[in-house]
């Protein structure tokens, strides 16, 4: 795997582990502490390479940990699940897989040293009285409880861990600076009460710490040197700091934020995702049209695209969106260089040579790859009758057309060059058959006598092909900004983001295929097996990518 290039990041911990910085002598530590409350999507991917990336690149280490200090909307599904996309991706934490929930003891005891220090107090303000109590960049905050006795605060804290008090009606508070111009410093909660099971410890606790205080305790404790964070954690880096200062922390982390990732024509909230999700507007957090890690890779996504994709973006300090199109680049230029090619016919006609002998096939021995022969050869049959796409054939062509039409000869893709000689039709004047001649003496689709024929069309043998459905899909949203549109996002989502072709045929060759194997069908584009629909009985492919690279033209 190559190491991740350059940035910024790694300028400040090339002065943190030089001699005199801040971990001179000590092993590059990260970690990533995703929150267990919904499926990855494409901006934790962006994190995940920065962090096990960076790590990589410094011969460090990289823990995985889940957030789970909020026990409202977080399930072991979603905790196995991040941990199988994780791995997909191709990064391994070894034996560095944690909770916060790890932690709770250890955190409820730190919260402790903070009020016998006269640094927390509980509160008695609701959320409302909060937010009334807030004040403004010229007024500072009120808490009518901040001088609250250290004896009187650890009695009631300890009450609270004990149940006594129902949800909302007290918090742990830090006390640091009601006037402070960032207002995450205007002596934030510490703990709040919420009697609801946990997925971990159970009924245990009825008190959770929000996550601005259990985050730097984790990476304290875990002994991590550099915690690396999106760029909307930058105004709570004083409250971080202000945390592992004064608590007696085993270590001190240093906090580092960057951009996070947005891309057009999607939403990246997982509120959304979940929304999209459990109001059925699309099939699960692994339908292809989401940006979901499990739905990139249901599609046909790559490890190496999604991580070429990031790494080519860079990490910056300023947000920015990104063009999808540039996602779809990364993958076609992956697909174009590791995919099989195979023949595949969307929408099928009938193509009869009229003087191909009755009852015979044979065979023709392709490529896989017309630029790796190490990927072999594989053999596809040639019958009398075949299949072609309906676009191939037009009775009346349009100007420069150079397919199949009376009396117009084309290649069949490396077997023989056929003439055109009429078509049949149905009663509604649509086409149903047509009928060609093939020249015997351009097997392989030579022309011994130097004639040029423009037009080469692929095909598959009517006899052996394989039936198959073929999903085509497009951006989930038909604006570049869901988000950023009057009304909800929901008004902007795409009626033709998926098109289901029922009656594809496909080369005999495609029936064995694993579910991991990913194809470019000639002329089509690049597929692969649906993951969770397509079985031996029903083969279901999935476009990943188109052939055309409409990034690459701009």
């Amino acid at each position: 795997m190559e190491v991740m290039s350059s940035n910024f990041i790694h300028t400040f911990i090339d002065e943190d582990i030089a001699e005199g910085g801040a971990y001179y002598g000590r092993k590059v530590h990260t970690r990533f502490p995703p929150e267990p409350n919904g499926y990855l999507h494409i901006g934790h991917a962006k994190a995940i390479f920065v962090n096990f990336g960076t790590a990589q690149k410094y011969n460090g280490l990289c823990n995985l940990r889940m957030d789970d200090t909020n026990p409202t909307k977080e399930d072991v599904e979603y905790v196995d699940a991040i941990k199988e996309d994780i791995s997909w991706l191709g990064f391994d934490w070894d034996d560095r897989f944690y909770f916060a929930s790890d932690y709770f003891d250890q955190m409820y005891d730190y919260a402790v040293e903070l009020i016998k220090k006269g640094l927390a107090y509980v509160c008695e303000l609701n959320g409302e009285q909060m937010r009334e109590y807030r004040g403004d960049l010229s007024t500072p905050a009120k808490s009518p409880y901040r001088d609250r006795p250290v004896e009187e605060s650890l009695d009631l804290f300890k009450r609270m861990r004990e149940g006594e008090f129902e949800d909302g009606k007290m918090t742990l508070r830090a006390r640091i600076d009601l006037a402070s111009g960032n207002f995450n410093m205007r002596d934030p909660v510490l703990y709040r009460i919420n009697h609801m099971h946990h997925h971990r410890t159970g009924d245990k606790w009825c008190i959770y710490p929000m996550y601005d205080f259990a985050h730097p305790i984790e990476d304290a404790i875990e002994g991590i040197t550099h915690s690396l964070c999106t760029l909307e954690f930058e105004a709570h880096r004083p409250l971080y700091d202000w945390v592992v200062e004064n608590i007696s922390a085993p270590s001190k982390p240093r906090q580092i934020e960057f951009a996070r990732l947005g891309i057009n024509n999607t939403v990246m909230s997982k509120r959304k995702l979940r929304q999209l999700v459990e109001e059925n507007y699309v099939d699960g957090w692994d339908d292809p049209r989401m940006p979901t890690i499990r739905g990139l890779r249901r599609r046909g996504y790559t490890p190496a695209s999604i991580r070429s994709f990031t790494d080519q973006i860079g990490v910056s300090k300023v947000n920015s969106t990104v063009e999808y199109g540039f996602l779809e680049h990364c993958l076609r230029d992956d697909l174009n260089e590791n995919a099989a090619r195979a023949m595949a016919v969307l929408d099928p006609i009938k193509l009869v040579i009229t003087n191909y002998p009755e009852g015979k096939t044979e065979e023709f021995e392709v490529e896989n790859h017309p630029n790796h022969p190490e990927m072999g050869t594989r053999k596809v049959s040639f019958s009398r009758e075949l299949y072609i796409e309906s676009t191939d054939f037009m009775e009346e062509p349009i100007k420069k057309y150079q397919r199949l039409y009376p009396g117009n000869e084309v290649r069949i893709k490396s077997a023989y060059i056929v003439k055109c000689t009429g078509c049949e039709k149905d009663e509604n004047g649509k086409v149903t058959t047509v009928y060609a001649e093939y020249d015997p003496e351009t097997r392989g689709g030579n022309t011994p006598d130097g004639r040029k024929v423009r037009g080469t069309i692929h095909w598959v043998n009517a006899e052996d092909c394989v039936d198959a459905e073929v999903r085509l899909y497009d951006n989930l949203f038909t604006v570049s900004d869901p988000d950023g549109e009057d009304g909800d996002f929901t008004d902007y989502l795409n009626p033709d983001s998926l098109k289901i072709l029922k009656n594809c045929k496909l080369e005999t060759s495609l029936k064995n295929s694993e579910k991991t194997d990913r194809f470019q069908f000639m002329r089509q584009g690049y597929f692969c097996i649906d993951t969770k629909d397509s079985a031996p009985e029903k083969l279901v492919f999935n476009r990943a990518v188109n052939l055309r690279d409409s990034f690459k033209k701009k």
